[in-house]
């Protein structure tokens, strides 16, 4: 089998976007789904394989998002 047929019979991720659309500059990721700019502003170009890489990526992002800033407000 060849990756375009890989590709095909990938499911389709529609986006990973909550509506919770707030920029964590520090961090550089979206509060709601854990994407960077980048990815939000590439998402409807990315190839199936690609956004799942993202997608992939998005829950140990956030926890780590989340992490740093508990620990910033118990400074």
């Amino acid at each position: 089998m060849v990756a375009s047929e890989l590709a095909q019979d990938m499911p389709k991720i529609e986006t990973p976007c909550v509506k919770i659309c707030t920029l964590d500059a520090r961090m550089g990721l979206c509060l709601g789904c854990g994407r960077t700019i980048d990815e939000i502003a590439r998402w409807a170009t990315m190839s199936p394989s690609e956004r799942i890489e993202v997608v992939r990526k998005l829950s140990p992002r956030l926890a780590a998002c989340n992490a740093a800033k508990t620990t910033a407000s118990m400074r």
